[in-house]
């Protein structure tokens, strides 16, 4: 019987503050990487096990605040935390790059020998100055440091490399399967108040500039005036945020057709009732909201950006960033054409099958992490 590709090795995943995509991902590697033998532990905001349950998945879980922008008093209470968590790691992971900031000082005054992954899942937030020149040069310690640098996408993959970085390794990351549907579509279609045949758009996310919910309401006022759309469509967005209020007050002054719904968690109900969903970001690298539509065969709009085109491929109906005009007019041609929109959602679900899935992405990730560690040590030796 082979031996665990990580027996007796202590394996330490870092995370900032996360809501969504991360917490995620990093939740979906945990039983993978215990079945390999790791001992594993987690550190990040304790909101974070509260919302992802890492301990329940097999994982020791240590309260690291690891905000998710910069804060250079609490960066320097973290990387203290970090630091004291990370004695007797044999590999830290950090996920992000605020993540990957806090986990190279924490080992460097700590725990040199410790390797170091870092995966990239965004890339720097829009924006000039004096902050944005400090995100960079953090960007660029970060990702030298690292033993290895995994990026989500190929641009996030090549600017890693122009940054110095030593090994840069593409490693896609999977949305989990959702759920089974709870309620019919009917069902949720009532909940919301909607009658005879009027369209339902789904959007998924959370609610922060990255996201473009801004333009995703300039569009709703254009198609809202195209007489080729009757009714207008219900639109519903499912995420909380910081954005919230001044989103709602958007609708409110604009008498939009949007209802913010919160965080949810009947994503898959919410899918399975949509005539469509959108994806109105300003940048993605393999949005999970993307994944899931298209596993459920929900024709998609979705910008034109990050590493959305190689996710997507021809499965997916791709505007320009920022452009409200051509959202708008993408989302009337997909709601007005019925064999066009079922031709998508097939066209989705042949894109979704090739994807890896959750235990693909973790295999990979033993595969690297037993790379840099070596094989284990036998009983006795």
């Amino acid at each position: 019987m082979a031996e665990p590709a990580l027996r007796d090795r202590r394996i330490t995943e870092v995370l900032a503050t996360s809501t969504g995509g991360v917490g995620t991902h990093v939740r979906s590697l945990l039983p993978s990487l215990v079945a390999a033998g790791a001992t594993v532990a987690v550190c990040g905001p304790r909101a974070t096990d509260e919302l992802f349950g890492f301990s329940g998945r097999g994982a020791g879980f240590t309260p690291v605040e690891i905000s998710a922008g910069l804060a250079p008093a609490a960066d320097v209470r973290a990387v203290q935390a970090l630091r004291r968590a990370l004695a007797g790691s044999d590999l830290v992971h950090a996920h992000g790059l605020r993540a990957g900031l806090v986990a190279a000082a924490a080992r460097r005054l700590g725990a040199p020998s410790t390797r170091l992954v870092l995966t990239l899942h965004n890339a720097l937030p829009e924006g000039g100055g004096l902050r944005r020149r400090v995100l960079e040069r953090a960007e660029r310690a970060t990702v030298r440091a690292a033993d290895v640098v995994l990026a989500a996408s190929a641009d996030l993959a090549d600017n890693a490399r122009r940054l110095g970085a030593r090994d840069v390794r593409l490693a896609p990351v999977s949305a989990p399967p959702l759920p089974p549907a709870t309620r019919s579509p009917a069902e949720v279609r009532a909940e919301l108040g909607l009658v005879d045949d009027r369209a339902l758009v789904v959007a998924v996310g959370r609610l922060h500039p990255q996201k473009g919910y801004d333009v995703l309401l300039d569009a709703v006022a254009r198609w809202s005036a195209d007489q080729r759309l009757r009714p207008a469509p219900l639109v519903v967005v499912a995420g909380d945020g910081p954005l919230h209020d001044e989103l709602a007050a958007r609708i409110r002054a604009g008498t939009l057709p949007v209802t913010l719904l919160g965080r949810r968690d009947d994503v898959a109900d919410l899918l399975a009732a949509a005539d469509l969903c959108v994806l109105p970001s300003r940048w993605e690298a393999r949005s999970l909201t993307a994944q899931e539509a298209l596993r459920a065969g929900v024709p998609l709009v979705a910008t034109r950006t990050g590493g959305l085109p190689e996710l997507l491929g021809d499965a997916a109906e791709l505007v320009p960033v920022g452009d409200p005009a051509a959202l708008a007019e993408a989302v009337v041609r997909v709601l007005g054409d019925s064999a066009h929109a079922a031709e998508l959602g097939e066209a989705g679900l042949r894109q979704a099958a090739g994807w890896p899935d959750e235990e693909g992405t973790a295999a990979q990730l033993v595969g690297i992490y037993r790379e840099l560690l070596g094989t284990p040590a036998r009983p006795g030796a």
